[in-house]
């Protein structure tokens, strides 16, 4: 049917002019506090476009750039057994396989078996598979809660498990970031909260925290079930196949797998896919299989991803070496920047922040002097994801990663931090789309 504006009804001319139009207010805030900037940004700091087979080395913009920006902690992106699993299930499958959400007639063996394995791997009865990662955090808050449940989080918790927290009808309380005497504290309003409700108290963290690298302190926080009843669910994005003696996280790092009632990751990170999974005991992740409204009504993972995220689990559990040389390149990178001077605060994962003093203004002067002058590509961060007068260079190191490529990124950083303080980068951004 053709849209025709004939058939629509006269326009009224009696509307209530005090009422803002969606669309105007949008227009009027152009684009929200970073979207403010796109004309600028777009395609350069912001939506570029790395193009090339993923790796320490790809192009941007037409140019080779030595690239720190990448979540590919193990390599296993490009890795030629990955690269021919993912074009076989393709290949055999098609990407419309299975049709319809699991419930229905999106279930098989394959996601069973993946399930199976990945539980196995984390120390868990049972696992589920989720489509995506930032969506099945959410879905899991959502599905756990009721309304006359608490949550107690970290501060510096994911998006995700905020936009969870949104949706959540009960009562919420935050501890700084950490801090154990803040967790006390709000795990006692906690308590007296529930104790009316007849609720459950679920305490979420992050196994590592992605913008800092520093570890959720599991093991202090699991001393706290002696005294208070809570559950705990942890967000391993990126401790999943980087953290622990065989590589299943942070869980495993602190030796309190048992203890940590739901362990959830993401496929996006160690395992360059896409989806993830809730791993714990069996009737809680039973109870999420005919539960969980985003998988209920989703369609199911497509089959050459989840034969694909099988044999990445496989290499992951049976090359142990891919996960020494990351750590060879982080202990090479971090103890770089410490010993050149850098700040990169208290990281004690692959995440390496870079911490320096200036302003928006500063620090896209020097993402632009890297990318132009040095080819090197990294992530910055700024007001207002962190406070005024603060800029993080964040590097990501992967075990495909070598120790010259560590040498030559140190030395550009230590040419940067001296324009940095010398006043070099005080001056107007040029417009890289110009």
């Amino acid at each position: 049917m053709h849209f025709d504006r004939r058939h629509l009804p006269p326009a009224n001319t009696e509307l209530n002019h005090n009422i803002m139009d969606i669309f105007d207010r949008i227009r009027k805030h152009s684009g929200g506090p970073i979207g403010m900037y796109q004309k600028q940004a777009h395609g350069y700091f912001a939506f570029p476009k790395l193009e090339g087979e993923i790796g320490p080395r790809m192009k941007f913009r037409g140019r080779e750039v030595l690239n720190w920006s990448l979540n590919n902690y193990l390599g296993l992106a490009n890795h030629p057994e990955v690269r021919k699993a993912d074009a076989e299930g393709a290949a055999r499958f098609g990407m419309a396989a299975p049709m319809g959400a699991r419930m229905m007639s999106g279930q098989t063996n394959w996601h069973e078996e993946l399930e199976q394995k990945l539980a196995a791997f984390v120390g868990k009865e049972d696992a589920f598979l989720l489509n995506f990662g930032y969506q099945g955090m959410i879905s899991v808050i959502d599905t756990l809660l009721g309304r006359h449940d608490v949550v107690v989080y970290d501060a510096e918790s994911h998006a995700c498990i905020i936009d969870g927290l949104r949706m959540h009808m009960g009562k919420r309380f935050v501890y700084a970031h950490n801090d154990m005497e803040s967790f006390r504290t709000q795990m006692e309003r906690a308590t007296k909260v529930v104790e009316q409700t007849k609720g459950g108290i679920l305490v979420i963290t992050e196994g590592v925290f992605g913008m800092k690298g520093d570890l959720g302190v599991l093991d202090r926080i699991v001393e706290f079930k002696k005294e208070f009843d809570f559950r705990l669910l942890v967000d391993d994005a990126h401790g999943f196949g980087t953290m622990g003696k065989t590589g299943s996280g942070v869980p495993e790092h602190f030796g309190v797998q048992d203890q940590v009632d739901l362990h959830f990751s993401t496929f996006a990170k160690s395992m360059a896919g896409i989806g993830g999974f809730i791993s714990g005991e069996k009737a809680i992740i039973d109870y999420m299989r005919y539960n969980m409204r985003s998988q209920t009504y989703a369609k199911s993972l497509p089959m050459p991803m989840v034969i694909g995220a099988l044999k990445r689990l496989e290499l992951i559990q049976t090359h142990p070496e891919y996960k020494d040389k990351l750590w060879t390149i982080v202990r090479a990178l971090q103890n770089g920047f410490r010993e050149n001077g850098f700040e990169i605060g208290g990281t004690l994962s692959p995440v390496t922040p870079v911490y320096l003093k200036g302003g928006v203004e500063e620090a896209t002067n020097i993402v632009v002097d890297l990318r132009e002058n040095y080819n090197l590509f990294c992530s910055v961060v700024v007001y207002p994801v962190i406070p005024k007068g603060e800029i993080i260079l964040r590097i990501i190191p992967t075990a495909v990663h070598t120790l010259e490529d560590v040498e030559y990124t140190l030395d550009c950083f230590r040419k940067c931090r001296g324009k940095l303080e010398s006043g070099e980068y005080r001056k107007p951004v040029p417009n890289m789309n110009a």
